[in-house]
């Protein structure tokens, strides 16, 4: 059996017994088939035969046994195995031979006496069974004494093979306080030798380490909670898990592994200060929200299970504190303004909690940690103080300059008491006094201003530097200076065939006075209205109807009616207005009703006045376009008279379309001269006036008769060029639609001009024709009136 020791086998080579180490083998030979020539059926012999020193004969099998296989033997018998045929007589005639696989490597045998060998170590983890064939023959004829015979050697199994932990590394978390016998994790081992034989492969779990907190379930491998743990003070463990194949009897093998158990936090600590007693300080200038301290607690958990929420236990409200989520610090803030004259210290109380806690934890949490904070106030130079924080005032309006609107009061918190001076800010209206009484300055109108904001600015007398400002409303009282008017532009009609007594026009009317109690109006017809076509009733609720007071009326007798309406409100004293109502009348046609009405109807009655719109219409249209005439006559004469682009004066050809002095005429003046030359008061160059005076001597015979604008206008310019002595000769070109006939004036160019007044002659404008006949009157009546 597996674990017994026998004496070792000798080896074959004669030397003398060694003890090695060795390992048991047990070996089952199957004989499968055998074909002999007497056709007997093979057969396992159960008793070994004698004479032949224990071994088998070849038609027995090998029966189960342990043998000690030497390591460092190469050539290793098995005992009590053996092939043999009955025919061998032991004269060494018949030959063994093995086939198969692992036949000549891992068996061998013996040709003579037909002993198997094995030649290797065998290990049933890797092969269990091994399928070889046997054949005898016989070595004087060299055939085949039997057909082949095949046989299966199984190879039984030892415990060799120690356990194995599969998933390794094995990790687990397990939270806190838990209560004894909370599953953790579970370890699994594998064996690999044959778990039908015997006890090699069941396993056994236990504990190396990991004691007193932790134990396993030896058959199952379960690793359960021993005992509570707080993460606080150890947050993980190592324990060592032994599996033992054979159940852990004696000469079992064994395997090992670890496991890593983590402990996850749970909210098992309440926060507690750091400190029992803070000390803060605090200016009494500190504006609302100030920052002035911290305050921190410490709690032994991680994660949410650390998040405090401070707060104030006192009733007091000047102090707060709000928690910060990434700190996990309490800041204390100022909830209201402090006052070192008022109170100088104070003492509040705050706590911190976790602010959530599971109930099964709530043991934990049955007192909140508490601290104390002492707050000193330091004394500063404070501004005025306002005894309000806000004024409204109220004054009629029209009041008279310099009237009292009211007064406004602050003094200096400080305790030497400044005096305080007064102003007021951007404003046109009032004005303030040391004594902070406020005055009207300007007139006041309700309707265009019904309140007034104000800035009062205080200061103090022994540091202007501290000053305090204040609002001031000041509401403006009204007084009943505004009449009632209509509320709305009407547009009234009424039809020709209306019968008496017919409603017309629904009138209301608004009142621009402000009114304490509702305004309420009344409706009249005026007195020195002497109307008896229509009359007007109040309906008493700040309405009026206006109805017919007569049957039938006459578009085109009279189209339009004119009715004065008298207003009159209840205001202390009482205002009136007249308003006048037009009524138009038109013809309704069938439908007897004013919706067909418009204001084309009353047109169509007043055709005198359409016509009298578009006289006007057409005399403007004349205006506007006689003035853009006048433009665009001023912008051509700046775009022909002496342009000022250099390109122009390149060339100084001058083209001639009439007749004149020929080549005299292309001799070019002097540019420089032209644009040096100075003009008097701002007057053109004489070829400049000529060139003007014919162009105008041109349109106003298209336009008509001559007028005595025109005729200064010409005179002006005229004595203008003549008394010019700088002014160089211009030629032009001049085209005429008509030339005279005969004439014998020659070129009209300035070239041939005469020097002085008393040269020139301008009779030979009588011989230029019909055209030129206002021209030739006028210069001659012009050297009549000179001489």
């Amino acid at each position: 059996m597996s674990g017994s020791k026998r004496k070792p086998q000798q080896a074959k080579d004669g030397s003398s017994d060694l003890l090695l180490n060795s390992r048991a083998l047990t070996l089952f030979c199957l004989l499968r088939k055998s074909n002999i020539h007497n056709h007997t059926e093979p057969r396992f012999d159960e008793k070994p035969v004698k004479q032949n020193r224990g071994k088998l004969s070849y038609y027995s099998s090998c029966v189960s046994r342990e043998l000690w296989i030497s390591v460092s033997s190469d050539l290793i018998e098995l005992e009590d195995t053996q092939l043999r045929s009955d025919l061998d007589n032991g004269n060494n005639s018949f030959q063994y031979k093995l086939l198969g696989v692992g036949a000549g490597n891992i068996f061998a045998i013996d040709e003579r006496t037909g002993d198997i060998y094995a030649v290797e170590k065998l290990d049933r983890e890797e092969r269990s069974l091994y399928t070889l064939r046997a054949q005898v023959i016989d070595t004087t004829t060299g055939r085949a004494v039997e057909p082949e015979s095949e046989f299966v050697i199984r190879v039984s199994d030892i415990n060799d093979n120690e356990p194995k932990f599969l998933d390794e590394p094995y990790e687990a978390i397990v939270p806190e306080m838990s209560p004894e016998g909370t599953l953790v994790t579970q370890v699994t081992a594998s064996d690999a030798d044959d778990p039908s034989s015997g006890n090699n492969a069941r396993l056994v779990y236990s504990l190396l380490q990991g004691q007193p907190y932790f134990s396993i379930e030896p058959t199952t491998g379960k690793i359960r909670i021993s005992s509570k743990m707080d993460r606080e003070l150890q947050d993980e463990y190592w324990v060592i898990i032994q599996a033992k194949d054979m159940i852990g009897l004696p000469g079992a093998l064994s395997g090992t592994t670890s496991v890593l158990i983590k402990l996850s936090d749970v909210n098992d600590n309440k926060p507690i200060f750091k400190d029992s007693l803070y000390r803060l300080t605090v200016s009494e200038s500190a504006p609302v929200g100030t920052s002035i301290g911290k305050i921190m607690a410490y709690d032994r958990d991680i994660g949410e299970n650390a998040e405090m929420d401070y707060s104030i236990e006192d009733d007091s409200r000047t102090f707060d504190v709000i928690t910060n989520n990434e700190t996990q610090e309490g800041i204390i803030i100022l909830n209201k303004k402090v006052n070192f004259e008022d109170q100088n210290h104070y003492r509040i109380r705050a706590k911190v909690k976790n602010p959530q806690v599971d109930e099964q934890l709530r043991e934990y949490h049955t007192e909140a940690s508490t601290t104390v904070i002492k707050i000193q106030v330091e004394d500063v130079d404070e501004p005025p103080v306002f005894l309000l924080p806000y004024y409204i005032f109220e004054i009629f309006e029209e009041c008279p300059h310099g009237s009292s609107v009211g007064t406004v009061s602050a003094t200096d918190p400080d305790q030497r008491k400044s005096p305080i001076g007064y102003s007021i800010t951007r404003s046109e209206v009032f004005s303030v006094d040391d004594n902070g009484t406020i005055f009207t300055t300007n007139p006041l109108d309700r309707e265009t201003s019904a309140w007034y904001n104000l800035s009062i600015i205080a200061t103090e007398k022994y540091n202007i530097a501290q000053i305090s400002s204040v609002p001031v409303y000041v509401q403006l009282l009204n007084i009943n200076d505004h009449a009632p008017e209509f509320s709305e532009y009407y547009e009234t009609y009424v039809c020709e065939n209306a019968v008496a007594g017919q409603v017309i026009q629904t009138i209301s009317a608004v009142d621009r006075d402000e009114s304490i109690e509702h305004h309420h109006f009344y409706f009249n017809l005026s007195v020195e209205e002497n109307n008896s076509s229509f009359a007007i009733i109040d309906n008493q609720d700040n309405t009026a109807v206006v109805v017919t007071n007569r049957t039938g009326f006459s578009l085109q007798e009279e189209p339009v009616f004119y009715i004065s309406i008298l207003i009159a409100d209840n205001g202390i004293p009482s205002l009136t207005s007249t308003n006048t109502l037009t009524i138009h009348v038109c013809d309704c046609g069938d439908a007897d009703s004013t919706e067909t009405c418009s204001h084309k109807d009353f047109m169509l009655s007043m055709g005198f006045r359409a016509e009298v719109i578009t006289a006007v219409l057409i005399c403007i249209m004349i205006i506007f376009g006689f003035i853009f005439l006048n433009l665009g006559l001023k912008q051509r004469r700046k775009q022909t008279l002496f342009p000022e682009k250099s390109e122009e004066f390149r060339e100084n050809i001058f083209r001639y379309d009439d007749e004149g002095g020929g080549e005299a005429d292309t001799e070019a003046f002097d540019i420089a001269q032209l644009r040096g030359s100075a003009v008097m008061r701002g007057r053109k160059p004489r070829r400049h006036a000529r060139a003007e005076m014919r162009s105008l001597y041109r349109q106003s015979l298209q336009v008509g008769p001559d007028s005595a604008v025109f005729r200064k206008f010409i005179l002006e310019k005229l004595e203008e060029a003549d008394t010019d002595p700088c002014a160089p000769p211009f030629d032009s070109l001049q085209t005429y639609a008509f030339e005279g006939t005969g004439s014998l004036a020659g070129s009209l160019s300035s070239l041939d001009s005469a020097a002085s007044d008393h040269d020139e002659n301008y009779d030979y404008l009588n011989e230029l024709g019909p055209r030129f006949k206002r021209l030739a009157c006028m210069f001659g009546s012009t050297m009549q009136s000179k001489n």
